[in-house]
C-alpha cells in the first residue's frame, strides 16, 4: 500500500517524528479549508446584499464570515430599514412644504426645493456606483415624491389661479415625461419608469374632466390612454415596464368598454356609445394580432363589437321589445364564430373571435330557457280538466317569435360548427337540443290554432325520432331520442284537452313508436324505447275508447288489459323487442289493477284476467317462471272476490293458496324425488294448518276443531305411511294442539279440584323419574332423532 509523506520528509524517519509531521500538515490543511469556506460565504453575502468589494489587506486576510442561511433575513431587515427611512423623509418633506414653506421667501423656497430635489435625485447615482441598488431605489422614490411636492408647491404659490384639474393634467404629463427620462438615464433603477407609466394614466382623463367633457368624452379619453399603454407595452423590451403597461392597459380598456356599455343602455340608438365600443373592439383585435398570447384581447374586442351593433338599435324599434335584443346581438355574433375557419387570421385572433361568438350564442340559448320551460310546463294543467277544450290557441307567453328565431339561429350555427370542427359531436348534441326546443315551441309562441300546434309538434317529435334512428354519432342519436320522448309526453298532455286530438295524436305517436321498434338498423335502446312507447299508447287508446263508451272508471282497467293481451299473443314475433314489450305489458297490468281498485268485483276480474295472461305466457318454455305470477294473481283474485262477497272464514282464503302450493310441491317431487318434503309440502301445509289452528283456539263451536283434528290425523297417518317428515310432524303437532284445546277445560277443572301441594309433588316425582332413567331417555331421544332424519 502506498503511504503519503509530507513535503521534505523521508520514509526513513522514525514513526514518532513522521506522525508529528503528518499532524502539523493536517492542521494547516484544516486552517486553509476554513479560510476558503469563510471567503465563499462572504462573497455570497456581497452578491446578495450589494456590499462594497473589499480592497487591500482586508481582502487578503479574509473578510468577516457571513453565513449563507442568514442572507435572507439580512436582506429583509435592510428593506425594512430602507422603507422606513424613505417614509420618514417623505413625511419630513411634506411637513416642510405645508408648515415651514410660508416662512421662506421666493428665493429661499426655490433654493430649498432645488437643493432637496436635486440631492434626492442625484444621490441614487452615487449609490449605484457603490453597488447599493436597494438604497438607491429608496432614495429615488423620495426624489420622485419631492417632484410631486414641487408641482403642488408651484401651484399653491405661483399658479393658484389655474384650474386645479387642468393643472393636475398638465403636471401629470410633465412628471411622467421627467420620470421617464430619469429612468431611461439610469436604467438600473426600476421605480422611475414604473411610476412614469402609472402617473401617465391620469393625463387624458383629467384633461377631459377639465374641459367639461361628458361621460362619453371621458370614455374616449380612457380608451386612448389604453391604446397608448398597449403601444408602450408592445414597443418596450424591459419586462417590468411591459407587465405594468399591459396591466394598466387592461384596466383602462375595461373602464372604457364598461362606460360605452352603460351609455348604450341608458341612451339606446345613440351613435356615440356604439363608436366607443367599436373603437374598443378594434383595439382589442389589434392587440391580439400583435401579441401571440393575447387571445383574450380578441375575445373582449369581439364582445365589444357585438355590443356596438346592439347599441345602434333605437329605443322605439320593435327589436327593443321582448327577446329581440337577444336576436340582434346573436346575429352580430354568429359571423364571429365562423372565424374558426378563417386561415388568414392569426391563431390567437381566430380563437378569441370564435370563443366570443360561441359565448354569445350560449348566452342567447340560455336566455330562452324561461320561455321554453313555461311552454312545456303549461301542458301539465290539462291533467286537471281532461277533454275540457280549455287550451288557448297560443301566444300569451310574453316571448313571441324571438325565442324560436334565436334558438333556430343557434342550432343552425351549432350544426355548421359540428361539421367543421374535428371533434364536433358535443356541439352537434347541443345543436339537436336547441333546434328541437326552437321547433317545438315555435307553434305555441307564434299563436297558431291548437290543432296546428299539435300537428306541428307531432311532426317535430317524428323528426326527432327519425334522427334518433338514422344518426351515426355516439351521442347525437340518444340525444335525439330523449328529445323525442320529452316532446311526445308533452304533446300527449296537450292532446288530452280534446277527444279528437287525443285519438289523433295518440294514434300517430303509437304508430310511429311501433315503426321505430320494427326498424332493424336502429340501436337496440332506441328500438326498445319504441316498443315500450307503442305499448303505452296502445293502453292509452284502449282506455280512451272505453271512456268514450261511457264505462265506469273501474271497467277502464279491463279495457287496459287489451294491449297486454296483444303483446302476449304476438310475443313470439316481436324478436329483440320482446323483453321491453313484455315489461311494458306488465306495467300495463299494474295500471289496470290501479284503475279497478275502487270496485272489488271488477278488481277480482282484472286480477283473474291478468292471471290468465301470465298463465298463457308461461306455456312457452322460456317463460315458465310466469307461472308463479299467474298463481299469485289467481289467489289474489280469489281473495278479493271472497272479500267482496263478505266471506270471513279463514279457510276460504288459505285453502286456495295451500292447494296451489301443494300442487307445485307434488310436481317438484315427481320431477326430482330428492326434493325434501319440507321444501315441497311444508309451505302449503303451513299456509292451511296455521290459520285454521289459530281460528280453532278462538272458536267456541266444535265443528272446526273436529274437522281440523281429522285433517291433522289424516296428514299424520299419510306422513307415517309415506315416510314424509313434513306431513307427519306438522299433522302431529296440529293434532296435539287440537287435543290440548279440547282437553284444556277439563284439565283446568281437575287442577282446581286437586290440593295445592299435589302439583309440586308431581313435578318432583317427574324429575326423579327422569334423573333415574336419564341414560335410557338419551338413547331414546337419539333413536327418535335418527328416525326423523330418515324421513323424506
Amino acid at each position: 500500500m502506498n503511504t503519503p509523506f509530507p513535503p521534505g520528509s523521508s520514509p526513513a524517519l522514525p514513526p514518532a517524528e513522521e506522525l508529528a509531521l503528518i499532524d502539523r500538515e493536517l492542521i494547516q490543511l484544516d486552517a486553509r479549508r476554513h479560510y476558503l469556506l469563510s471567503r465563499r460565504n462572504w462573497l455570497i453575502g456581497v452578491l446578495t446584499l450589494g456590499a462594497p468589494t473589499p480592497a487591500g489587506p482586508a481582502a487578503a486576510t479574509g473578510p468577516a464570515v457571513v453565513a449563507g442561511p442568514g442572507s435572507a433575513p439580512a436582506r429583509g431587515a435592510q428593506n425594512v430599514l430602507l422603507t422606513l427611512g424613505a417614509v420618514l423623509l417623505a413625511v419630513a418633506a411634506l411637513a416642510f412644504t405645508l408648515v415651514s414653506w410660508g416662512s421662506l421667501g421666493i428665493a429661499g423656497r426655490s433654493v430649498v426645493l432645488a437643493l432637496v430635489t436635486g440631492a434626492a435625485l442625484a444621490a441614487p447615482v452615487a449609490l449605484l456606483r457603490r453597488g447599493l441598488r436597494s438604497t438607491a431605489e429608496s432614495v429615488a422614490a423620495v426624489g420622485l415624491l419631492l417632484t410631486v411636492l414641487d408641482a403642488y408647491a408651484l401651484h399653491a404659490t405661483g399658479l393658484s389661479g389655474v384650474d386645479g384639474t387642468a393643472y393636475a393634467a398638465g403636471a401629470s404629463a410633465v412628471l411622467a415625461a421627467l420620470w421617464a427620462g430619469y429612468g431611461s438615464a439610469f436604467p438600473r433603477l426600476r421605480l422611475p419608469l414604473l411610476a412614469a407609466v402609472l402617473v401617465a394614466q391620469l393625463t387624458l382623463p383629467l384633461a377631459a374632466a377639465a374641459s367639461g367633457a361628458r361621460p362619453l368624452g371621458g370614455g374616449w379619453a380612457v380608451l386612448v390612454t389604453a391604446a397608448l399603454d398597449a403601444a408602450l407595452a408592445v414597443a418596450v423590451t424591459r419586462r417590468s415596464v411591459r407587465v405594468t403597461a399591459w396591466v394598466v392597459a387592461s384596466a383602462t380598456g375595461a373602464v372604457a368598454l364598461l362606460t360605452g356599455a352603460v351609455l348604450s343602455l341608458t341612451d339606446p340608438g345613440s351613435v356615440g356609445p356604439a363608436l366607443l365600443l367599436a373603437a374598443g373592439a378594434v383595439l382589442g383585435v389589434a392587440v391580439a394580432w400583435r401579441e401571440a398570447r393575447a387571445w383574450a384581447a380578441a375575445l373582449v374586442g369581439a364582445l365589444a363589437a357585438v355590443a356596438a351593433v346592439g347599441a345602434l338599435v333605437p329605443a322605439g324599434h320593435p327589436a327593443r321589445g321582448d327577446m329581440w335584443p337577444v336576436v340582434v346581438h346573436l346575429v352580430a355574433a354568429l359571423p364571429l364564430a365562423a372565424a374558426v375557419r378563417a386561415s388568414a387570421l392569426p391563431g390567437q385572433v381566430r380563437r378569441g373571435l370564435s370563443w366570443a361568438g360561441a359565448g354569445v350564442a350560449a348566452v342567447a340559448a340560455l336566455s330562452t330557457v324561461p320561455a321554453v320551460g313555461l311552454v312545456l310546463a303549461a301542458r301539465v294543467g290539462v291533467l286537471g280538466e281532461v277533454w275540457a277544450s280549455t287550451t288557448p290557441s297560443g301566444g300569451g307567453y310574453g316571448a313571441g317569435a324571438a325565442v324560436p328565431v334565436a334558438l333556430l339561429l343557434v342550432a343552425g350555427a351549432g350544426w355548421w360548427a359540428a361539421r367543421e370542427l374535428p371533434r364536433g359531436e358535443p356541439v352537434a348534441v347541443v345543436a339537436v337540443v336547441v333546434g328541437w326546443a326552437g321547433l317545438f315551441t315555435a307553434p305555441v309562441l307564434l299563436g297558431v290554432p291548437v290543432a296546428a300546434v299539435l300537428g306541428a309538434q307531432t311532426l317535430v317529435v317524428a323528426g326527432a325520432g327519425a334522427l334518433a334512428l338514422r344518426a351515426s354519432g355516439r351521442s347525437v342519436g340518444p340525444t335525439a331520442a330523449v328529445c323525442a320522448v320529452v316532446g311526445a309526453l308533452n304533446v300527449s298532455l296537450g292532446a288530452l284537452d280534446g277527444r279528437a286530438a287525443t285519438f289523433a295524436v295518440f294514434g300517430l305517436l303509437g304508430a310511429g313508436a311501433a315503426l321505430a321498434a320494427a326498424y332493424g338498423p336502429a340501436r337496440p335502446p332506441v328500438r326498445a324505447g319504441g316498443a315500450v312507447a307503442a305499448v303505452g299508447y296502445a293502453v292509452a287508446l284502449s282506455v280512451a275508447v272505453a271512456a268514450v263508451a261511457g264505462l265506469a272508471q273501474a271497467w277502464l282497467g279491463v279495457a287496459a288489459l287489451a294491449a297486454p293481451a296483444a303483446v302476449a299473443a304476438l310475443a313470439p314475433r316481436l324478436g329483440p323487442v320482446r323483453g321491453p314489450a313484455e315489461c311494458a305489458a306488465a306495467v300495463a297490468v299494474v295500471v289496470a289493477v290501479a284503475l279497478a281498485a275502487g270496485d272489488p268485483p271488477v278488481l277480482a276480474l282484472v286480477l283473474a284476467l291478468g292471471g290468465v295472461l301470465c298463465a298463457g305466457a308461461a306455456l312457452r318454455a322460456d317463460r315458465r317462471r310466469l307461472g308463479w305470477a299467474a298463481t299469485a294473481l289467481f289467489v289474489l283474485a280469489t281473495w278479493v272476490r271472497l272479500g267482496a262477497s263478505g266471506v270471513t272464514v279463514p279457510e276460504a282464503y288459505a285453502l286456495p293458496v295451500s292447494a296451489a302450493a301443494l300442487v307445485v310441491g307434488f310436481l317438484s317431487r315427481r320431477k326430482d324425488p330428492a326434493v325434501s318434503s319440507w321444501t315441497a309440502y311444508g309451505p302449503g301445509l303451513g299456509a292451511s294448518l296455521l290459520p285454521s289452528l289459530i281460528a280453532a283456539w278462538g272458536d267456541a263451536h266444535w265443528l272446526r276443531p273436529l274437522l281440523l283434528g281429522l285433517a291433522a290425523l289424516g296428514l299424520t297417518l299419510a306422513g307415517a305411511h309415506r315416510r314424509l317428515g313434513a306431513p307427519l310432524l306438522l299433522g302431529g303437532v296440529t293434532l296435539a294442539a287440537v287435543a290440548l284445546h279440547e282437553l284444556a277445560p277439563y284439565v283446568v277443572q281437575v287442577a282446581g279440584a286437586l290440593p295445592r301441594w299435589l302439583p309440586p309433588a308431581l313435578a318432583g316425582l317427574l324429575l326423579l323419574m327422569v334423573g333415574a332413567t336419564y341414560e335410557k331417555r338419551l338413547r331414546e331421544a337419539r333413536r327418535l332423532r335418527e328416525a326423523l332424519g330418515r324421513l323424506r
